[in-house]
C-alpha cells in the first residue's frame, strides 16, 4: 500500500518514493492498478475519497473525457440520504466490475481472432522466418 501525505500547503508527498507528486501521478497509480491511500499530514485522516473526487472533477471539466452527464449527476444526488443509497452504491460497483470483465473478455476474443486470422498467421510465420534467419546469420559469424 502506497501512502501519500497531503500537507497544508496542498502538496502531495509519496512516502514510498520520498518525493512530491501531483494528481496526474495519482491518476497513473489508479490506471496501473496500484493500491494507495492519501492521508492528511496533520490529522492523519484518510482523505483518499476527496482526492479521487478532485481527479474526477478535473476530468469532468474536459467535455471529451466527461463520463458524468448533468442528468446522471442529478439522479445520483437524489439517492443520497435515501433508503436506496446503499443499493445504488452496490449496483454501480457491481455494474462496473461486470462491464470491465466483459471488456476484458472481448479484448481477449479480438486478440485471438487477430492471431488466428490469415494475416495474423502470416505475421507469425514472418516472425519465425526472421528469427531463423537471425540465428543462421549469427552462426555464420
Amino acid at each position: 500500500m502506497i501512502i501519500i501525505k497531503k500537507y497544508p500547503n496542498r502538496r502531495l508527498y509519496d512516502t514510498s518514493r520520498s518525493q512530491y507528486v501531483n494528481l496526474d501521478y495519482i491518476k497513473t497509480l489508479i490506471e496501473d492498478g496500484k493500491e494507495f491511500q492519501v492521508i492528511d499530514s496533520k490529522s492523519e485522516d484518510d482523505i483518499t475519497k476527496s482526492i479521487l473526487l478532485q481527479i474526477i472533477s478535473e476530468s469532468e471539466t474536459n467535455d471529451n473525457q466527461s463520463l458524468l452527464t448533468n442528468s446522471l449527476l442529478k439522479q445520483l444526488i437524489r439517492f443520497y440520504d435515501s433508503d436506496m443509497q446503499f443499493f445504488v452504491r452496490q449496483y454501480l460497483e457491481q455494474s462496473l466490475v461486470s462491464f470491465i470483465e466483459q471488456q476484458d473478455k472481448m479484448q481477449g476474443m479480438m486478440k485471438n481472432m487477430v492471431e488466428t486470422s490469415p494475416f495474423g498467421m502470416f505475421n507469425k510465420m514472418m516472425e519465425q522466418n526472421l528469427e531463423a534467419w537471425k540465428r543462421s546469420h549469427n552462426q555464420k559469424k
